[in-house]
């Protein structure tokens, strides 16, 4: 029933998949109790797929019960403790219970480097997610510092192009962006982009979102020709993968029209502005907020 259930979640399909678990938890509550692993496994498994489906009050419910019992039967420092510590931190993050979060992942991190070491993935791991948490709080300061040590040591650990080296540098990035740092933005986002030009094509999602917070950076320093011609590259590809009505063919149409707005180009800013409209309004209805 269990692995059904895992079958059904790989597959999307979380109604099913929650209905055979909430049926595994049930039963092993009633053959095991209440604090066997298997039971506290299905409580982790029906949580995740709560989760999933953005039932968070559901999914914490089950987190905080996971933890409390993980806690007094694994002890604080026990790896499934710290996971289900990271489990629960997530679920108050996605409810914008952001120093709830705060204060599980700061746990999280300091017993992680007791345990294991600045550099093991799992500390930088950690480090990576209180950081998110800083930068959703606006603690832009803090958030800075976490990045650039995640930053810095997954360079030397994984090498400057490995993918997680590259999420680190994209963060980074735009926490200097929010600080009004542009000038260490763009140096990075260069570098970003080089990389994932080499890696990944021309044409990868991951390539034309950084072409596209480049050509933003670029912008905010006053640089239009050269945000202009980015953004141009990033329309052109996006019209041909993703076809003319999809979202982010929409949202670079708008970013090239604020582009010609800032240089005073205002007939090509109104014939970009006035396709934005008309599909948006199709799509979405008049009083869609993007409209």
């Amino acid at each position: 029933m269990n692995n059904l259930a895992h079958t059904y979640e790989h597959q999307g399909k979380w109604s099913e998949a929650e209905q055979l678990q909430v049926k595994v938890l049930e039963r092993r509550k009633v053959i095991l109790g209440e604090d066997h692993p298997d039971t506290l496994s299905s409580m982790n498994d029906l949580a995740g797929t709560y989760w999933n489906q953005g039932q968070w009050s559901e999914a914490e419910q089950l987190q905080v019960k996971v933890l409390e019992r993980m806690k007094a039967g694994l002890g604080e420092d026990h790896p499934d403790t710290l996971i289900s510590m990271n489990n629960l931190a997530h679920t108050y993050g996605n409810q914008g219970q952001w120093s709830e979060a705060e204060q599980l992942q700061v746990k999280v991190l300091e017993r992680s480097r007791a345990r294991l070491g600045e550099d093991h993935p799992h500390t930088l791991s950690s480090m990576n997610n209180l950081a998110e948490t800083y930068w959703n709080q606006c603690q832009w300061s803090e958030a800075e510092q976490l990045y650039v040590k995640v930053l810095e040591r997954r360079k030397v650990i994984l090498g400057e192009d490995h993918p997680d080296t590259l999420a680190s540098m994209h963060n980074l990035a735009l926490t200097y962006g929010n600080q009004g740092q542009w000038s260490e933005a763009e140096q990075l986002q260069v570098k970003l982009l080089e990389r994932c030009k080499a890696r990944l094509g021309e044409d990868h999602p991951h390539t034309l979102i950084n072409m596209s917070n480049l050509a933003h950076t670029y912008g905010n320093q006053g640089q239009w020709s050269e945000a202009e011609q980015l953004h141009v590259k990033v329309l052109e590809r996006r019209k041909v993968i993703l076809g003319e009505d999809h979202p982010d063919i929409l949202s670079s149409m708008n970013n090239l029209a604020n582009t010609y707005g800032n240089q005073g180009q205002w007939s090509e800013a109104e014939q970009l502005q006035v396709k934005v409209l008309e599909r948006r309004k199709a799509r979405l209805e008049e009083d869609h907020p993007d409209c």
